[in-house]
């Protein structure tokens, strides 16, 4: 009996040894996986600033066609700023007001004479909205509100041949970019634009972000259509 036990020991001290290699190797392949999809999975949309001249002309040339929306948000906060206040504290500062000017040219350079504009009913919106384009746009409670049916409502809102520029906040931003398979995005920065492109079927695609301080970097030497 005991010779008997004596012989079972070593064949289950391998058949443990070769279980705790199995797991030890399965573990470092998801461990693997893992820190490859982190690697290649993007972060965030491109900055079409520095993307180089192919992703600018397929914007330009996708904009002229009517077939883009884009998510601005908000310029600088008054109420989370040490800068003077353009006016109520729920509104921009009057750095804000001249970095929404800024961003505003760059759209004009783009060309606004097929593009429909509309805003949160926000103060801090409604202010940008009137400094990018010198007039006040229509407001809309989905941007303010937006949640999970953003995706759908920006695609509901979009006329076909026409751009649609959509003032709104730096959580509606999060919202739509986490719907379009951006989850980890980094938060939007004040006066950044979110590019998409929504085609003939509905389906939006994200083309990539300018920041307010690129625009003359993405627009450099354009001679656009107006």
């Amino acid at each position: 009996m005991v010779d008997h036990v004596s012989r079972k020991q070593p064949a289950a001290r391998i058949v443990t040894s070769r279980l705790g290699k199995l797991a030890a190797v399965t573990a470092a392949l998801v461990i693997a996986a893992l820190v490859t999809g982190f690697v290649w999975w993007p972060r965030s949309p491109i900055n079409l600033a520095t993307a180089g001249s192919e992703a600018t002309n397929s914007l330009v040339d996708r904009w002229q066609a009517g077939e883009v929306a884009v998510l601005v948000r908000h310029a600088e906060r008054c109420d989370q700023s040490s800068n003077p206040c353009l006016g109520p504290a729920d509104g921009i500062t009057r750095v804000g007001s001249e970095a929404a000017t800024a961003v505003g040219q760059g759209f004009m350079q783009l060309g606004m004479t097929q593009t429909d504009v509309l805003s949160s009913p926000a103060t801090r919106t409604a202010q940008t909205s009137r400094y990018m384009f010198g007039k006040d746009a229509m407001t809309q409670e989905w941007l303010v509100s937006c949640g999970k049916t953003l995706r759908n409502d920006v695609v509901a809102h979009k006329q076909a041949h026409r751009n649609l520029v959509l003032v709104t906040h730096s959580g509606c931003i999060s919202d739509f970019e986490a719907q379009t398979g951006f989850e980890r995005a980094t938060t939007s920065k004040y006066g950044s634009a979110l590019f998409v492109q929504i085609a003939a079927d509905g389906q939006p695609q994200v083309l990539g972000i300018v920041n307010a301080t690129d625009w003359q970097t993405l627009l450099h030497g354009k001679a656009l259509k107006q």
